[in-house]
């Protein structure tokens, strides 16, 4: 690939991609609403709104690989979900689309299967079960990626990525966590693997504790540094009690998050 777009480059992930793919691939193009950093030699920063199909369109013109960041990311209400991340996450495929863009990268997220207990490991292939509106956007984005590669050929892969901290947090991230380096990594990946048509793929390091059977990874040869287990011992004790969603489930602390449901009924 010889030119890349990411949306959401001003974020947290973003900050991260722009920095690790810096100086692999000849022309990075960085979009994103907010400030940034200034441009260096083959970098070009466009301020560029995706809920605005036209600018995102026009955005994504002679673009090879879209890695698409940009969105709401973490739990909101739906008057803020539906325009960044349902209908903004459909503009960057479209545009893909109308540009002839080769391949695309989604970032979902653990909290499109984040339902599932916790009490046995899951697959990619996992029926969806979102734990939030924020996770109901993900299972769309994936869905939406399904559609764009078996109906256009788009390449398309889907990053259901964990926990991404500097290092992890609480008990949960000792199995969720994904480090900056590994994240990069993986991206890279995604990037430069020969041809695959749609995969699925866990956005996580090599956790003792990882719960996520991802048959992607060797797809991709991604080979992940970093393991959560290095902070356990500073993490011991912090997690929540038997019986909360919280701890129940994969989705941790967003499965708990407004829950007036019955867990007893959630296997």
């Amino acid at each position: 690939m010889q030119r890349v777009l990411i949306t959401g480059a001003g974020g947290e992930i973003g900050r991260a991609l722009r920095a690790g793919l810096y100086g692999h691939y000849p022309a990075l193009r960085l979009l994103d609403i907010k400030p940034q950093e200034p441009p260096r030699a083959g970098e070009e920063l466009l301020n560029v709104d995706v809920t605005d199909l036209d600018a995102t369109s026009a955005a994504l013109k002679d673009v090879d690989c879209v890695v698409h960041l940009a969105g709401i990311p973490r739990e909101d209400t739906w008057a803020t979900i539906l325009p960044n991340n349902i209908v903004g996450t459909y503009n960057v495929f479209e545009a893909a689309r109308l540009n002839r863009v080769k391949r695309l990268i989604f970032a979902s997220s653990n909290h499109a299967v984040g339902y599932h207990p916790t009490a046995r490991a899951i697959g990619i292939d996992v029926q969806p079960r979102p734990d939030s509106r924020y996770g109901v956007s993900k299972v769309f984005g994936e869905a939406l990626g399904r559609m764009y590669a078996d109906k256009h050929g788009l390449s398309v892969a889907c990053l259901r990525i964990g926990s991404y901290r500097e290092r992890p947090q609480d008990k949960r991230q000792l199995s969720t966590w994904i480090s900056p380096r590994d994240m990069v990594q993986l991206t890279r990946r995604c990037i430069d693997a020969p041809d695959y048509h749609f995969l699925v793929a866990y956005g996580v390091s090599a956790n003792t504790r990882n719960r996520w059977v991802d048959a992607s990874a060797d797809i991709l040869g991604y080979r992940p540094q970093d393991n959560a287990e290095e902070f356990a011992a500073e993490l011991a004790g912090k997690a929540p009690p038997p019986g909360d969603p919280a701890r129940e489930c994969h989705g941790g602390p967003f499965c708990a998050l407004e829950f007036t449901g019955d867990l007893s009924k959630i296997d």
